[in-house]
């Protein structure tokens, strides 16, 4: 009896290949934006002559507990390039550590020095970055508002650079590329460089100059105040608070321009709990972002090509709960067709796994090559940056099904450590517990290991690439995980309120 020719196994088929082949189109869409991107690649947007008079900027720091990089940052700031009665600087401070103290005195000093800074501190999180900004805001003397997080290391040039293009009237928001510290360190710093090589590199340099929407990153951009305002201004129920204005301000009109050329340095997490802890915000928020604007994307006036790249960029995440399905399913299809010939699996399974694989993999690869690396070098690093890739699918298809139920939820920042280079002290301090997914990852690298073995033993040869996948991502992660460095989250303090902070 040819057992995929029953209902259950048919139905079970039909799951395994609709389930692949909505990965493949997700593939396909990078593939698009690769496209773009090479059309468009020599499309540099000119430099505007600097303004006859400069408008006041307010530079924007929140801060949560960072007192290994809050020093770095303050130096960096002060070192910007901007008439100084024109300069405004304000210091959002959530800490609950000494990081208040370090601030404090780091503000008082650069207060004698003549600089106008304040130290604006709440003892309740409210809102959390969204809150502190939003309450910043209302104070700010700036007709600009730049926006710098704590890991940031801010070029002195960059508001020389970036403020001259808001002399064009329909201009809302200006993004910078990010750059990486500490990229180096380690394999799992130089796969999260690329991931995001990717997206600043190919993403938004496709989005932005196909006319397409795309969003401020929550750092190293500068608004015009009033594309704020017009918008409704920052708010807390997404945990994506930069996506979520983004797409209503230029919902509401507004424009916004991507400078790849300009660089801003930052630290990435070094920490595999960290780092999933940020990507788990990303995904939960993009999805809350979807769940509160598709309808007003989908309903707006934009073009249908515009809306579609739109919706295909907040939903990007629901990949990773079909990865997980995927990981249910994969190697039990393979059993079932065992009988069928091989070209005719292929037939179907080969232009699916392309679509779903070597296209994110060829997405990473130019742009690394963009960025002036060497396709051998590359190559070496994309199995780290699949793998990565994979194995974030436990720990983000929680992110994602929590989205998709709950507004906000708590802002875990991504604590940094100051390392720099290829080298640098990695304290326990801002530690971060390995969470249930670790376990998760654990069953399905084993499950994998035996599906590998086992297919193997029954002579599947041409199952192994598709299930090494698998094995790959989820064991690197599990073991990342088992080799993390843990303390318990640092506690809260509940009060309220935003004051200037007077120096002990």
């Amino acid at each position: 009896m040819d057992l995929s020719s029953s209902f259950p196994a048919s139905a079970f088929l039909a799951t395994y290949y609709g389930t692949l082949g909505v990965l493949a189109l997700f593939g396909v869409h990078r593939l698009v934006l690769l496209l773009d991107w090479w059309r468009t690649r020599d499309a540099v947007p000119p430099r505007p002559d600097p303004p006859d008079r400069w408008p006041r900027v307010t530079v924007q720091l929140p801060l949560y507990n960072e007192r290994f990089v809050a020093g770095r940052l303050l130096r960096a700031v002060a070192r910007l390039d901007y008439p100084r009665d024109r300069l405004e600087i304000q210091v959002l401070d959530d800490s609950t550590d000494e990081t208040r103290e370090i601030v404090a005195a780091r503000v008082e000093k650069l207060t004698r020095q003549g600089l106008d800074i304040h130290h604006l501190h709440r003892s309740d999180r409210r809102g959390y970055k969204a809150g502190a900004l939003a309450e910043a805001t209302e104070i700010a003397r700036g007709e600009l508002l730049c926006v710098f997080d704590a890991d940031f290391v801010p070029p002195p040039d960059f508001l020389r650079r970036t403020v001259p293009h808001f002399q064009d009237p329909e201009i809302g928001m200006v993004q910078t590329r990010w750059g990486h510290l500490n990229r180096e360190y380690s394999l799992l710093t130089r796969a999260q460089a690329v991931l995001l090589d990717g997206h600043f590199v190919i993403e938004h340099t496709a989005r932005h100059r196909t006319g397409c929407l795309f969003n401020f990153n929550g750092t190293a951009g500068i608004w015009r105040r009033q594309a704020i305002e017009d918008a409704g201004g920052w708010q807390a129920d997404t945990l994506t608070e930069d996506l979520d204005l983004s797409y209503r301000a230029q919902l509401a009109g507004w424009r916004f321009l991507y400078l790849p050329d300009l660089v801003v340095p930052s630290e990435l997490p070094v920490d595999v709990n960290a780092f999933k802890s940020q990507q788990h915000r990303w995904a939960r928020g993009s999805i809350q972002t979807a769940r509160k604007l598709l309808p007003r994307l989908l309903g707006s006036p934009l073009p249908w090509r515009i809306r579609t790249e739109g919706t295909i960029h907040l939903t990007n995440n629901l990949s990773y709960p079909l990865m997980v399905l995927l990981s249910f399913l994969v190697f039990p299809a393979m059993v079932l067709r065992q009988g069928s010939e091989a070209w005719k699996i292929l037939a179907l399974d080969l232009p699916l796994f392309l679509g779903a694989t070597i296209s994110i993999a060829a997405f990473y690869a130019v742009s690394q090559v963009a960025i002036g690396r060497s396709w051998l070098e590359t190559s070496r690093r994309l199995p780290a940056v699949m793998a990565t890739g994979i194995g974030l699918s436990v720990h983000n298809t929680g992110a994602v099904l929590g989205g998709l139920l709950v507004d906000g939820g708590e802002f875990h920042r991504t604590p940094k450590h100051r390392i720099e280079g290829s080298r640098g002290r990695h304290p326990r301090e801002y530690g971060l517990s390995r969470g249930s997914s670790f376990y998760v990852e654990g069953l399905f690298a084993g499950y994998f290991a035996l599906c590998v073995v086992t297919a193997v033993g029954l002579d599947m040869w041409s199952a192994l690439p598709f299930l090494y996948l698998f094995f790959q991502g989820y064991t690197y992660l599990f073991l990342l995980g088992l080799a993390s460095r843990q303390r318990a989250p640092d506690p809260g303090r509940a009060d309220s309120g935003l004051r200037p902070l007077l120096d002990p």
